[in-house]
């Protein structure tokens, strides 16, 4: 008796079981930020995608492949040439995600790993050609101008693949060992250049300013030649008399001056 009760517990227990790894395996759960796409065995790639929450699916018989679409950074370094034949490296960083509506298609005809499959063919390719638009100089003079028309190009190649690009920056740029080189020979030159003008144009008003005070002097000594010829041996006598006035008049503030008139055999101290 107590044998056939814990037979029919053991075969309660089992159906129990079954029913539950059948009802597990019919469920699937879709976090935020993902969407579903649900292959069936039978019919294929269903055209539906299934948004956030729990969800059933008929087991063995349907798999959910479950996408990520919040925006994703990916650097892609690229080596390419300008239009003057000069190496450029260049590194873009995109932040992407894969359009909801266009999973489907995305799996069937790239799978999950879309990205891998995508993103370095079609960079490559964008950027090889309006880099070739450029020259090295305008690589740096125009970046911004370089950074829109990549942009704009990458933007519209990606959308073909179901792909959205939220942000497209450049955010490496070096050319070969060459053109460096030739940048710092020509920043040297610049400098120089610089320089010896900077000389020249100290030379020119050392030179203008020798000839302004020579034209000075040589205004005073016409003036000085009239006065002299005006007033003849007068002025002579005015500036010596002038002079010796201004040099009695600086020693006798001195304390420490001694006076000795003329014909006095004994020095006097004269008090102030």
């Amino acid at each position: 008796m107590a044998s056939q009760i814990f037979n029919a517990l053991g075969k309660i227990g089992l159906g129990i079981a079954v029913v539950g790894g059948v009802a597990n395996s019919a469920l699937y759960n879709v976090d935020g930020g993902h969407r579903a796409v649900i292959f069936d065995r039978f019919t294929g790639i269903k055209d539906k995608v299934v948004g956030e929450g729990t969800h059933f699916l008929i087991p063995w018989v349907q798999k959910p492949i479950i996408y990520d679409i919040r925006s994703r950074p990916r650097n892609v370094p690229v080596v390419t040439g300008s239009k003057d034949l000069q190496n450029v490296n260049i590194t873009l960083r995109i932040l992407f995600r894969p359009i909801p509506e266009a999973l489907p298609k995305v799996y069937a005809s790239l799978g999950i790993d879309y990205d891998e499959r995508v993103l370095p063919s079609i960079t490559n390719e964008v950027l090889k050609a309006v880099v070739a638009q450029f020259d090295a100089g305008e690589m740096i003079t125009q970046r911004e101008v370089v950074s829109q028309k990549v942009s704009e190009e990458l933007t519209e190649r990606a959308g073909q693949f179901g792909l959205i690009l939220d942000d497209i920056s450049l955010t490496h740029l070096t050319f070969g060992k060459e053109f460096t080189q030739a940048v710092e020979l020509k920043q040297v030159a610049q400098q120089e250049a610089e320089k010896a003008r900077f000389l020249v144009e100290k030379a020119e008003q050392r030179k203008i300013a020798t000839v302004i005070s020579a034209e000075g002097d040589a205004q005073a000594a016409e003036l000085l030649a009239k006065a002299f010829g005006g007033a003849g041996e007068a002025l002579v006598e005015l500036r010596r008399i002038e002079a010796a006035e201004d040099i009695a008049y600086q020693l006798s503030k001195s304390r420490n001056v001694i006076y000795l008139p003329p014909g006095q055999q004994v020095l006097m101290n004269v008090p102030q």
